[in-house]
């Protein structure tokens, strides 16, 4: 059996003459979708596979569609002749397009073999002739392939060897994915070795020693491993200090160290390579001549043989010496070596002769932390959840480290200035004003079709909903430094069965029982309007000023309350009342962020009463009575209108009972006076996002709030349902209907243990079951008619509840990124995705 060894991440090119087995291979040694064949696209552009002459409009839609595979790190199969040179020039130009590395698989079989089995073929016109020609060019294009291009070739002679062949797919060297740390990243030493050692101290690392007391390796007792982030070397006073300790580390596996352009560049001068000798260069290579040639040789080695960046932690860190934008993550060219060894240089020089860079920092928009060095500056700071961590130590900066995953930063000041810098170091550059991370871009939004999400994966966007969330977004939503989390839209259960009514928490409880959850809690739905309220004691954290107290917004992102004056008092009672049942301190927090229900409806549903609900109530208060009375004269003569009076009876009745419905939510307020807040959630506090806390605990925090300040917090009232236990599945619904029939809204059920997964995903965060009257101001008065409720019944709510599920996961997914100090384009990304689904069709009353 012989071993292909391809990297997982790369384009493999079949080469072999017509006839000799191409096909038959990638579809016995590649999946099913990885092969594109040539065939197949001349078929598709000209219904015939055959066609000759569609040969340049199929390539050309087989490159296309090679080129979205590799973008998104797909492995591809070209399955084509290839004889030609000219033919794998393109292929290898697509590679480098999309920098991963083109692989060679040669099926070299007999001429006479490939020729006999085209010849038994009836779809094949063309004759030996054609066959020969191909093995010609195959055989003078053979010993060329490397020098083209290819990064691997694998040559099968014949048959057996096509037969025996497996392919072994292998990682890239800089995939180090399944490595979860803990790291400490440490910035550019550039031969202060005493730092080094300071730095390594202050970290927890124990210093090992040889017999002259040379630092040879560092461990940490707790198993974290230092990451070098380049440039180890030149300029400082001790270069082979740096070198010994910092390769012993790599060696004992106490360290993992990416390379930097001056060990590059160290390397080839060692190689004997004619390279300039300067910055620094120079004297790294007169504190090596002093070093025995064994030495100096295990030096070009470690500097030769590290890979150009690594992606660490399922994907969540990059670290590369000058950086590394997205698109470059885990791909393997000299286009992504460069970037990383020396940035994105325009080619130009400034005043002081020092390479003009470009910021990509400030553009970058990719979920990874990205951590790295080379151009010093003053401090380390977060830019786009990218950081430079070179803070000049050789000009007299401090050599810095950052703790991952913590991210926490630890510095040593430098002993002395050892090289004196060709720009000033106080001019270095320091451009954070220029790239704040807190600023917003409409490409952050429109051109982000899919969000991952840590509870569901990918969510995937629909464009054409983006430009009403953008519109929301920009003129009416609050301040984006505040706009943690948009909360979701809720399930509806599916119909019920029970006569007369159209909601049941029968259905809700079916729903939970078989997606495998047991254990529910039904919560009081409040007939209010839904409201994230933000209280905090450190306006700073969200750019505001001070004496700033929170804020409090609609599920849409819009300020709750017109008035200033109103959230004012607002949120002063309710700072007041968490400071009074002493959560800051509980919740070691200065911030808290709240789910609930502001009361009483009409607070924001005023004008809605009164130009729907109210319009319906009095056309039909007027309206019906007047009908029955003349259809009841009618009938006094003798006229057969029974059937319709008693239906205008009833229609009159039930326009009575939906009046008595909507008004049962219409309370005067006075300012805040009459204005309270249901709490039922503490989202998130500082440090901690709350999901996964059981709903009891929300709700004692709850009640400890009311507590505090009856007057303005409301209680949520609750029970817990067992579905193994009828008798509690009995007392829920019994709840549920004396509930109802005294006038409340509902209820929602949601699972006890608050975030739910299990083999079957994610479960529904809550399901909401109105009640038969309160379904009738969303309905119309005459909803419980059998023929309205028969096509009611009917409703769709497979949408709503993937809407749900979908919005659940992405108001999490922005309360994370927020609480572990993400940019806030990665907290918005999530946020306006939400606003997004809310643009999309679905019915309203659901």
């Amino acid at each position: 059996m012989t071993e292909l060894r391809i990297p997982a991440t790369s384009l493999v090119v079949l080469v072999g003459v017509s006839g000799s087995g191409k096909s038959t291979f990638a579809r016995e040694k590649f999946g099913p979708w990885e092969t594109l064949s040539s065939d197949t696209f001349r078929g598709l552009v000209s219904n015939d596979e055959n066609d000759q002459g569609a040969t340049g409009d199929a390539f050309d839609a087989l490159r296309f569609v090679a080129g979205k595979r590799l973008r998104t790190g797909l492995l591809t199969v070209i399955d084509a002749t290839n004889v030609q040179a000219t033919a794998r020039k393109s292929m290898i130009a697509l590679a480098k397009e999309h920098d991963v590395l083109p692989v060679a698989i040669v099926l070299d079989v007999p001429e006479r073999v490939a020729v006999a089995r085209t010849e038994a073929r009836d779809d094949r016109a063309f004759g030996a002739e054609v066959i020969r020609r191909q093995s010609k060019q195959l055989r003078s294009g053979l010993s060329a392939l490397r020098r083209e291009g290819f990064r691997t070739v694998h040559v099968l002679r014949d048959q057996a060897e096509i037969d025996a062949a497996t392919i072994v797919r292998t990682r890239l060297l800089n995939d180090r994915s399944d490595d979860h740390g803990p790291f400490d990243a440490i910035g550019d030493v550039h031969g202060c070795r005493s730092e080094l050692e300071t730095l390594l101290g202050v970290l927890g690392y124990d210093l090992a020693r040889d017999d002259r007391g040379r630092a040879v390796d560092a461990v940490h007792p707790d198993g974290r491993r230092a990451l070098f982030l380049g440039d180890l070397v030149d300029r400082g006073p001790d270069t082979p200090g740096v070198l010994r300790l910092a390769m012993g580390m790599v060696a004992a596996g106490h360290a993992i160290a990416v390379p930097g352009n001056h060990e590059d560049k160290l390397a080839r001068a060692l190689r004997g390579d004619k390279v300039t000798v300067a910055n620094g260069l120079e004297v790294s290579l007169a504190q090596l001549a002093e070093e025995p040639p064994e030495f100096r040789d295990e030096v070009q080695a470690f500097c030769r043989e590290l890979v150009s960046h690594l992606v660490l932690d399922d994907g969540r860190l990059v670290v590369a010496h000058a950086g590394l934008p997205e698109q470059f993550h885990g791909r393997a060219s000299g286009r992504v070596r460069a970037f990383a060894l020396y940035g994105d240089v325009t080619g130009e020089k400034d005043e002081y002769g020092l390479p003009v860079r470009l910021d990509w920092a400030r553009d970058y928009r990719g979920a990874a932390t990205v951590l790295y060095g080379h151009t010093p500056v003053p401090r380390a700071e977060w830019v786009n959840n990218t950081m430079c961590l070179d803070t000049g130590c050789v000009f007299g900066g401090a050599l810095t480290a950052l703790r991952y995953p913590e991210r926490e930063l630890v510095a040593v000041p430098a002993e002395q200035v050892w090289s004196e810098p060709a720009r000033p170091f106080a001019l270095a550059v320091d451009t954070s004003a220029e790239r704040a991370d807190d600023v917003l871009r409409i490409e952050d939004v429109l051109e982000t079709p899919i969000v991952e999400t840590r509870t569901s994966g990918k969510i995937r966007l629909r464009p054409e909903f983006a430009l009403g969330a953008l519109e929301t977004m920009s003129r009416w939503a609050v301040d984006p430094r505040r706009l943690l989390y948009l909360p979701p839209t809720m399930s509806p259960p599916g119909p019920s069965s029970r006569a007369g009514m159209l909601e049941h928490p029968d259905e809700a409880f079916e729903a939970y029982r078989t997606s495998g959850v047991t254990r529910l809690i039904a919560e009081e739905k409040h007939m209010g309007s839904r409201a994230v309220t933000l209280v905090t004691r450190d306006p700073s954290r969200f750019g505001a000023p001070d004496g700033w107290r929170g804020i409090v917004h609609t599920r849409t992102g819009r300020r709750f309350f017109p008035s200033s004056a109103d959230e004012d008092a607002f949120l002063s009672g309710v700072h007041e009342a968490v400071s009074r049942a002493a959560l800051w301190e509980e919740l070691e927090t200065d911030w808290l962020l709240l789910d609930g229900e502001v009361l009483p409806w009409s607070l924001k549903a005023g004008a809605l009463i009164r130009e729907q609900y109210a319009a319906v109530g009095a056309a039909a208060a007027s309206a019906l009575p007047a009908a029955a009375a003349t259809l009841e004269r009618a009938a006094e003569r003798g006229l057969d209108v029974a059937a319709m009076l008693e239906r205008t009876r009833r229609r009159e009745a039930d326009a009575a009972r939906y009046t008595d419905a909507y008004r049962r939510y219409v309370r005067r307020t006075d300012g805040i006076d009459g204005v309270q807040l249901a709490p039922f959630q503490v989202l998130a506090v500082e440090g901690r996002v709350h999901a996964a806390r059981e709903h009891a605990w929300h709700l004692a925090v709850a009640d400890r709030l009311v507590a505090a300040d009856p007057r303005l917090l409301r209680e949520t009232r609750r029970v817990e349902v067992d579905l193994d236990d009828p008798g509690s599945v009995e007392a829920a619904v019994e709840w549920w209907t004396a509930l109802t029939e005294a006038g409340g809204e509902g209820m929602v059920v949601k699972p006890a243990a608050g975030l739910v997964r299990n083999e079957r995903g994610l479960a529904q965060p809550g399901i909401k079951v109105r009640g038969r009257e309160y379904l009738r101001i969303i309905y119309g008065p005459d909803y419980t008619d059998p023929s309205s409720l028969d096509r009611l019944r009917d409703r769709n709510v497979g949408h709503k509840r993937s809407m749900a599920l979908r919005e659940y996961a992405l108001g999490l997914e922005s309360l994370h990124r927020f609480v572990e100090r993400e940019p806030l384009w990665r907290v918005h990304e999530a946020v306006f995705a939400v606003l997004a689904m809310e643009s999309e069709p679905v019915d309203p009353r659901l």
